[in-house]
């Protein structure tokens, strides 16, 4: 069977390659006579799989040894909780930048537990960009700042971090983590959902600063403080153990890819051929993001009417593309192009638009 050509928003893509080893493995993980499903996660063979994990993680970021690495469930929506249930003193600010959607249901979460402000928001223009540094306001109580490096819905992406001093960094890098070399050291906590550069849903990574980490606040729910998954090495309970043994073979291919550089270098190339077609199509395919500000990960479009847009889509599932329908906040089409995507899906994606808009 010839798979389709994979855009969704998530779940999404994982490399074939880390299909078919999984495949392989399926019912006999390294000589155990079980699937990986099936091991105990306390047995010598699931340890070695989960630390593994963990290493090749921070090989790739380039960790130093003040950095923890967890995981966790839950998905980003839970560590929208969790950081301010942890991190946000009585007497102190979370600082959140608003690009989209995400960083809006965060700032949510944090009015829960604490004083919040909007430190940046491009709200005021459908979040088509992404706040420069200069538009950015801190304050001295700030807890922390938070951002969301990546806006799937909108296709925006920083294209630059902000540095501060004044309180940790926090970042949701759900939708771009590991597609690009990052300065890992101007971060104090990052955390993904696996089910976009990383595996399939289930497993949340978070990476987390020692100075932080003790900072965390006491007398929390235990499933919801950090401190709980650090002490036990992410195995206080049952972790998402298949999850995270596709993370393990995901962070192998990525090595293969040639690391963070390697990726970066794939995914300007995919995006660039799309927003090539876009830009050459005399306005007949409109990006929603502003040029500065646009995505590797989410490329977003509209077309001249939503019939056109319907044709659009209609012809494009007929000829094996899968998940391009745009956010309905946003409408239009969206071609998500993570890690995984081949050159190959993109380069058919832009041939296909070029045939489509120049039939209509």
């Amino acid at each position: 069977m010839k798979r389709p050509y994979n855009f969704n928003p998530g779940p999404a893509a994982l490399p074939r390659v880390v299909l078919e080893q999984a495949q392989k493995e399926f019912l006999d993980y390294n000589g155990t006579g079980v699937s990986v499903m099936e091991l105990s996660h306390r047995s010598t063979d699931y340890e070695m799989v989960h630390n593994q994990a963990q290493e090749h993680l921070k090989e790739l970021l380039g960790l130093s040894e003040d950095y923890i690495v967890l995981f966790l469930q839950g998905g980003a929506s839970l560590q929208f909780t969790m950081v301010p249930m942890n991190f946000l003193e009585r007497e102190k600010l979370g600082n959140y930048i608003l690009t989209g959607v995400w960083s809006e249901k965060a700032l949510k979460e944090g009015m829960l537990f604490g004083r919040t402000h909007i430190g940046g928001s491009s709200d005021a223009e459908r979040y088509s960009f992404i706040p420069s540094i200069d538009q950015i306001t801190i304050d001295d109580q700030d807890a922390y700042v938070h951002i969301t490096s990546n806006n799937t819905i909108y296709g925006t992406q920083w294209q630059s971090f902000p540095r501060f001093v004044h309180a940790p960094l926090i970042a949701d890098m759900s939708s771009d983590i590991l597609s690009r070399p990052i300065p890992i050291g101007d971060f104090d906590l990052i955390y993904a959902g696996a089910q976009k550069n990383l595996g399939p849903s289930g497993v949340t990574v978070v990476i987390i600063k020692q100075n932080l980490l003790v900072k965390s606040q006491e007398n929390l729910a235990t499933m919801l403080n950090y401190q709980t998954y650090s002490e036990n090495n992410s195995l206080y309970n049952t972790p998402p153990t298949f999850g995270v043994y596709m993370l393990g073979l995901v962070l192998d291919w990525i090595k293969g890819q040639g690391g963070l550089a390697g990726l970066a270098r794939q995914n300007k190339v995919k995006a660039e051929l799309l927003y090539e077609i876009i830009d050459a199509s005399d306005g007949f395919y409109k990006g929603h993001a502003r040029v500065d500000s646009r995505s590797h990960m989410n490329v977003t479009f509209t077309l001249p009417s939503e019939d056109l847009t319907s044709q659009f889509l209609t012809q494009a599932k007929e000829e094996g593309f899968l998940g391009l329908a745009g956010h309905r906040l946003v409408g239009g089409c969206r071609a998500s192009i993570y890690n995984a995507v081949p050159f190959e899906a993109c380069e058919a994606l832009a041939r296909f638009m070029s045939i489509f808009r120049n039939n209509h």
